[in-house]
């Protein structure tokens, strides 16, 4: 996090004004960034594992949505095999995966998990998880998802979330879905919310907010469906600059 984008963000906070962060890591993750930021209080929101973990800050409260069943995780297995991917998926503070490699070990890195290479691929539906996620080759990602809207199922998802990674979780979770929660919970309408995102599985929630904010990097499909569309990207201090511009006044 840059100095400019962290000032803007303390200076929300010094009016009152709620900030968080959605993502599709999980929550423990997501509770070290304010401090690893350099930013020296808790965040009002989280949302993580794409909507499937919330965390409400003012009410000191984690919540759980929808997580997939275990013959549900089994089953993307099965429809993953025409393709060369490795399989994944985060549980008690560590990464279990299916095979060892650079992509799995920079993953755990970045998630400050420990890596684990699982015994048996039976291991990964031991238990429900909010969504197991898959590295691919991204020459084969467009292959992937039209193989995906071919064989749709009922009850789970499968979406391109990074060029490489396909994630599987169910039909119901959303980032808007966690968000509108935390709304109902602290009476907030959704027209007094902004929200920022730069891909496909932040589209809910961009539409479910007052006002959804493109970054100028996102995926077209994000920014089609998107009330505005920052002017820099997010290496160029894109969310500063929209907020020093739109509602700062600096």
């Amino acid at each position: 996090m840059t100095p400019r984008t962290r000032d803007v963000i303390n200076q929300l906070h010094a009016q009152g004004i709620y900030f968080g962060i959605a993502s599709g890591r999980p929550l423990d993750e997501l509770a070290k960034k304010a401090e690893l930021w350099g930013i020296h209080y808790a965040f009002d929101i989280l949302i993580g594992m794409n909507g499937s973990e919330l965390w409400d800050n003012l009410h000191q409260k984690e919540y759980s949505y929808f997580k997939m069943k275990k013959d549900w995780i089994q089953e993307t297995m099965n429809l993953m095999k025409p393709f060369d991917s490795n399989c994944f998926i985060y549980r008690d503070d560590c990464l279990l995966c299916e095979r060892d490699d650079a992509h799995m070990r920079k993953s755990a890195l970045t998630s400050d998990k420990r890596m684990v290479v699982v015994d048996a691929l039976s291991v990964m539906y031991e238990q429900e998880n909010a969504k197991i996620m898959y590295r691919v080759k991204e020459a084969d990602v467009d292959e992937i998802e039209q193989y995906l809207k071919e064989h749709p199922s009922p009850y789970y998802k499968g979406f391109k979330t990074q060029p490489t990674l396909i994630e599987f979780a169910d039909q119901r979770v959303s980032k808007a879905y966690a968000l509108k929660k935390f709304c109902e919970f602290n009476k907030i309408t959704p027209e007094k919310v902004v929200a920022f995102g730069d891909t496909t599985n932040d589209n809910d929630m961009l539409q479910y907010s007052g006002l959804g904010v493109c970054m100028s990097n996102g995926s077209d499909d994000t920014k089609a469906i998107a009330d505005d569309i920052t002017k820099c990207s997010n290496d160029e201090d894109g969310f500063a600059q929209y907020m020093e511009e739109n509602f700062l006044n600096i």
